[in-house]
């Protein structure tokens, strides 16, 4: 039985909480709402009364695999990047860089306030602040941004930290600019590419960090599977109100869509989480997978952010293609350390 509960805490514990419990949930949604139908007794006739618990569990954890088997293409579609049409696509990615860098000027025309309150505006500061004020959206929230105090100011940062830093990097919804911002990260201050090398700085992450990853990792896909499950119940909801009309299979189809948006906007939020844990493995594994590649972290970033640029390459590119791009300038071997073990082998220190 200990060995059960290990497995469970282990590696199934975010299948477990990210899938399988939200799954549960609008499993037994569905049982509820359908209650008043011709349908659910059927059911109960058929499974016996006794067998009515064991089959919701049976249910859901068939549900709860399924969702996480296409968890992928379940991101990609709230994440703007699968089934939108072109247009469509193009005009919410473009709402959301106003969004950006309407967040930005309000941050800006701030610290502009701030800066004439305290009597050192110099010219080109007066002239950014009199364009500020006569910015239509930004003097809509200019007052209560600069009399808002440290914590409404603090919420902004937090807002537009959702967002990556690289302008051309926007997607079309929030959620896929709340995690493109964390893919990013890696690239944008070390030119590491972490989408390529996600599997190799989670095998030399310590235990601690990359367990970090996952829980928060586990908290998004929870709210995306609650979102995606009452999506599913409110459409069986609406064909049961045109079959059998009810006031409950109604309130269903109107208050699931309402609830699962909510559930979109607290994922959105409990990025920051996933963000933060992937920062931390970012920062600290960079130089522990240095070391296993059998290279030494250049003195300056400049010279570390050129390693990895080319590391990067050499494994999205051929080895012919990436010995070509990189031919004019010094080999990648220029950082390998010579003195240190064979990529791959265990890495032993002296005490």
């Amino acid at each position: 039985m200990s060995e059960i509960v290990k497995g469970v805490l282990g590696g199934g514990w975010a299948l477990l909480v990210g899938w399988i419990a939200p799954a549960a949930v609008n499993v037994v949604l569905a049982f509820w709402v359908l209650s008043g139908t011709r349908w659910l007794p059927g059911i109960g006739r058929l499974l016996g009364e006794g067998d009515i618990a064991g089959a919701t569990l049976g249910v859901a954890v068939l549900v709860g695999l399924l969702l996480a088997a296409v968890q992928t293409p379940l991101y990609r579609i709230l994440e703007g990047y699968l089934g939108w049409p072109h247009g469509v696509a193009n005009r919410a990615r473009e709402r959301m860089r106003q969004r950006k860098l309407l967040l930005a000027d309000r941050i800006a025309a701030v610290e502009l306030v701030d800066r004439e309150r305290a009597g050192d505006l110099d010219t080109d500061g007066a002239a950014a602040l009199a364009a500020m004020r006569a910015h239509r959206r930004v003097r809509r929230h200019l007052d209560r941004d600069a009399t808002g105090g440290a914590v409404r100011r603090g919420l902004l940062h937090e807002r537009l930290r959702r967002f990556p830093v690289d302008d051309s990097q926007v997607v079309a919804t929030r959620l896929g600019n709340a995690i493109r911002r964390l893919e990013e990260y890696g690239y944008d201050r070390y030119r590491l590419d972490t989408q390529i090398f996600w599997y190799e700085l989670t095998a030399v992450a310590d235990e601690r960090t990359t367990k970090q990853v996952e829980q928060a990792r586990t908290t998004v896909d929870f709210f995306v599977a609650l979102l995606y499950g009452h999506l599913a119940v409110a459409g069986v909801a609406l064909v049961g109100a045109f079959v059998h009309p009810g006031a409950l299979l109604w309130a269903a189809v109107v208050g699931l869509p309402l609830l699962a948006y909510c559930w979109y906007r607290l994922a959105v939020v409990t990025t920051d989480e996933w963000a933060a844990a992937v920062r931390a493995m970012v920062n600290v594994g960079r130089v522990a997978f240095a070391e296993r590649l059998g290279v030494t972290l250049p003195a300056t970033l400049e010279e570390e952010r050129t390693m990895w640029a080319r590391q990067s390459r050499l494994v999205r590119l051929s080895y012919r293609d990436f010995s070509a791009d990189d031919r004019p300038e010094p080999g990648i071997d220029a950082a390998r350390d010579a003195s240190a073990p064979a990529p791959g082998r265990p890495v032993t220190r002296s005490r």
